[in-house]
């Protein structure tokens, strides 16, 4: 919500450079009359300040949702499309609705369930956008440290599915899980090498 009332979403996503695993998408309809200090761009925070900030950002907001794109999804849609239709779904999923959305970056999905704004580098000038970032990003962290478990060898708990040297030695040796993007190139070119799990 802001100066008129109206509640206004903040919307950002984690998780578009890895390899392996969702995307994760989160909206935030911040509380004006319960603030949260230490909002900013979850890139900007230690890990051990967005794990202190996720549950009071999920009690103090009036409205919250994540979301995950899944890398089939990805794949199917590509990069762009998949965090487009995951902004979407993540203010659609918000209740009390939103009535205005601000989206961290330069374009508005075009099936968003409200009027919205574009902001390039949102996650540091808005605190909804903050938040949303923050919720994002602890979200799909835990889920690829839970990943670890199911598809062990990647490392995913240490580098979150992102192309470090060490996640393309162990993709080289192990190729390519059902977490994989498939669509993405050093798993595409793999997969042409013929190298399957």
């Amino acid at each position: 919500m802001d100066e008129s009332g109206l509640r206004i979403a903040g919307v950002d996503e984690a998780g578009r450079g890895p390899l392996a695993g969702p995307l994760a998408v989160a909206a935030v309809i911040l509380a004006p009359d319960r603030p949260i200090a230490g909002l900013n761009d979850s890139k900007k925070l230690s890990e051990a300040k967005r794990e202190a900030l996720y549950p009071q950002i999920i009690e103090r907001a009036l409205a919250w949702c994540v979301v995950l794109v899944e890398p089939a999804e990805i794949d199917r849609l590509n990069i762009f499309q998949a965090t487009m239709a995951g902004m979407s779904r993540a203010v659609a999923g918000l209740s009390p609705a939103a009535q205005h959305a601000l989206i961290d970056g330069n374009k508005l999905p075009r099936d968003l369930p409200c009027p919205g704004r574009a902001i390039v580098g949102g996650d540091a000038l808005e605190p909804a956008i903050s938040a949303a970032s923050i919720l994002a990003k602890v979200s799909r962290d835990r889920l690829m440290v839970a990943l670890e478990a199911t598809h062990p060898g990647y490392g995913f708990a240490v580098h979150k599915g992102y192309p470090t040297p060490a996640h393309l030695a162990a993709l080289r040796q192990l190729g390519p899980c059902p977490q994989h993007r498939r669509s993405f190139a050093p798993v595409r070119s793999m997969l042409a090498q013929g190298v399957l799990f």
